[in-house]
């Protein structure tokens, strides 16, 4: 898309040379043909450092802006962003190149392979999966009947994918206009699945706006599981049932979340951390501690104040 093409599409103005912008990226990965957003003060050294050709930017962090990159003055860049998204959406779940399918793949009734897509030696594809394009599954993996996996997602080996899983849908993202109007960012990165994850049926695991959705080596979810764009969980973790991930979470090795607990997004859990059942994680959390509670605190301090609380009631009705 053109860079004029762009400034129109968002009402801002652009007198300088045309020239082409292939994508969004993040501030660290883009380059030349990509075209980013600004607009938290916290990351003025990313943006001082960034290799983009354009950015959408406030007029208050202009001075910031490295000299070979064209800044897009605007009042929300966020906004603009999100206008913007729509234009370099990805078209999915194209089949008019043939797949790559081991001959010891054994693939089920009604299964739909999108183009240039990779099924490895090993596979078992139960009936009525719909596989997107530009998709790498490894040896040995296990899909169940009626899953789902969006385009450019990566699979490792000997996975298993219980039933009604959908992989690399749109995360839940939007930005708001003055009126309270919702607008749709259209998310075109995509999710990496490592060796020996399980995950169980009707969990979703939502693609990154751009980058990548993680889910490390040996990592356990449960049945009913909201994983968010841009998450990250690192090796051997467990997501019990209704547990669930805002946008942009960074899991630490071995962190348990019980279930229907949650975290709030931008938000870090050290290694070998424990959010107990209905847990509300609002800030970054230490590792190797149990945690419970909303707001959250270590659970042997949720427990003490639980069991005050009981004894304070039970003593008022006493004395009435």
């Amino acid at each position: 898309m053109k860079i004029s093409e762009i400034a129109s599409a968002v009402s801002l103005p652009y007198d300088g040379v045309d020239f082409d912008i292939v994508s969004f990226e993040t501030l660290e990965k883009a380059n030349e043909k990509n075209i980013v957003f600004f607009d938290d003060a916290k990351l003025i050294e990313l943006l001082k450092k960034t290799n983009a050709k354009v950015v959408l930017i406030k007029s208050e962090f202009e001075q910031y802006i490295p000299k070979n990159c064209v800044g897009l003055i605007c009042e929300d860049p966020h906004l603009c962003f999100a206008m913007l998204s729509k234009y370099f959406k990805k078209e999915l779940f194209n089949f008019e190149e043939a797949a790559q399918v081991a001959p010891d793949a054994k693939i089920g009734a009604n299964v739909q392979i999108g183009s240039n897509s990779v099924i490895e030696s090993g596979v078992c594809i139960y009936p009525n999966v719909v596989i997107g394009a530009g998709v790498h599954i490894g040896k040995n993996s296990v899909i169940y009947p009626n899953v789902t996996i969006y385009d450019d997602t990566q699979i490792g080996t000997n996975c298993i994918f219980q039933a009604g899983v959908v992989i690399g849908g749109d995360g839940f993202g939007y930005a708001h206009t003055k009126q309270g109007e919702h607008v749709k960012i259209y998310h075109n990165g995509n999710v990496v699945i490592e060796d020996d994850v399980e995950i169980g049926s009707n969990s979703t695991v939502d693609r990154a706006v751009f980058g990548s959705t993680v889910i490390k080596t040996g990592t356990k979810i449960d049945n009913l599981v909201q994983i968010g764009h841009n998450c990250e969980l690192g090796e051997y973790c467990i997501m019990v049932s209704q547990s669930g991930l805002a946008g942009s979470v960074k899991l630490g090795r071995n962190v348990i979340m019980g279930g229907q607990s949650a975290s709030a997004g931008h938000l870090q859990i050290g290694d070998f951390a424990m959010v107990a059942a209905r847990g509300g994680v609002t800030k970054s959390i230490e590792g190797g501690k149990t945690y419970g509670g909303f707001p959250l605190m270590l659970q042997k301090e949720w427990l003490k104040k639980q069991a005050r609380i009981t004894k304070f009631f039970k003593n008022k009705q006493k004395r009435i």
